[in-house]
């Protein structure tokens, strides 16, 4: 029985497109055929792809589109799309292997269980379904852009700096697919004269930054920054007809610290008094509702953790 959850990224090297990462566990399924996707036809990944989604335990996809992967450059881009594929396998698991020799969850309560393994593609049949599902997903999503950019021909080349690829940019410019802090693309990035954030512009930003995760993750925002003279809340959302009252910590560096460290018993106390008095002054009676607390780290920030309090 392989419960292993097998994790593999595509879209590392493209000029344009998303960066989108695979998670698989196959449970107790074989699918003969499994390797690397880049060795497979469009016809095998295709086919293969439906079985994977039909046969195994569970699955995710982690997506970072290129205007994200700008903001947070690349090694960040990688940690965040495992992170958010990650979070969609909701079936059980005893170990996780990462091809390649990084591990992308080091810094989140999964990161003891990893094992980093080059070339795990190959070898790991459900770091090779990772790897299919996540290039089936990504090549699919380049083709419907195909369709939105004409001209660029991104159904045949997904992104990648091709010649054809050059000379398309150079007659037509670029998209909002393209990621312009990579180096060939430089020129084309606007030259930003802004001066450096404030404090509250940073925590603004991280934020928004949390707003967007609870989104991604089908919350409905229903407040920012509520206040009143005796509590204040981050962020209230509403996901399934439950309640979430979201607490956004910022570190700058995670070497000071995760933000969850600050969301002491004092914090959690007066986290649940601000949710109760929401409550009470909105008429919500007999409502689910629970605590969040969300660790936003980095310049510019990304979420590093979601935990649900008890």
């Amino acid at each position: 029985m392989d419960m292993i959850l097998g994790i593999d990224e595509v879209g590392r090297g493209p000029w344009a497109g998303p960066l989108v990462v695979g998670a698989v566990v196959l449970g107790t399924h074989d699918i003969e055929g499994l390797t690397d996707s880049k060795k497979l036809s469009k016809k095998k990944r295709d086919a293969l792809d439906i079985l994977i989604r039909e046969k195994a335990s569970g699955f995710g996809l982690g997506w970072v589109d290129a205007n994200e992967l700008d903001e947070i450059g690349l090694a960040a881009a990688l940690r965040v799309a495992t992170i958010r594929a990650v979070e969609q396998v909701t079936s059980s698991y005893t170990e996780i292997i990462i091809d390649g020799t990084i591990n992308f969850l080091k810094e989140t309560t999964k990161g003891s269980y990893v094992t980093t393994f080059p070339k795990a593609d190959l070898l790991i049949p459900s770091v090779s379904a990772a790897s299919i599902i996540a290039k089936v997903a990504r090549d699919n999503y380049m083709a419907l852009q195909d369709t939105i950019y004409p001209g660029y021909g991104f159904v045949s080349h997904v992104g990648y700096g091709t010649a054809v690829h050059r000379q398309a940019i150079e007659q037509l410019g670029v998209t909002p697919l393209h990621r312009l802090s990579f180096a060939p693309l430089a020129k084309y990035k606007p030259r930003d004269a802004s001066m450096k954030k404030t404090t509250k512009q940073i925590g603004d930003t991280a934020e928004s930054k949390a707003e967007q995760y609870l989104r991604a993750q089908g919350h409905d925002i229903l407040e920012r920054n509520w206040k009143t003279r005796f509590c204040e809340i981050d962020i209230v959302s509403l996901k399934d007809m439950t309640f979430y009252f979201s607490e956004v910590k910022y570190r700058k560096m995670l070497v000071h610290g995760s933000g969850l460290e600050a969301v002491t018993v004092k914090k959690q106390q007066q986290m649940k008094f601000a949710a109760e008095y929401y409550a009470a002054s909105h008429k919500l009676i007999g409502v689910d509702m629970r605590l969040v607390a969300m660790a936003v780290s980095g310049t510019p920030p990304i979420v590093d953790s979601y935990l649900e309090l008890e």
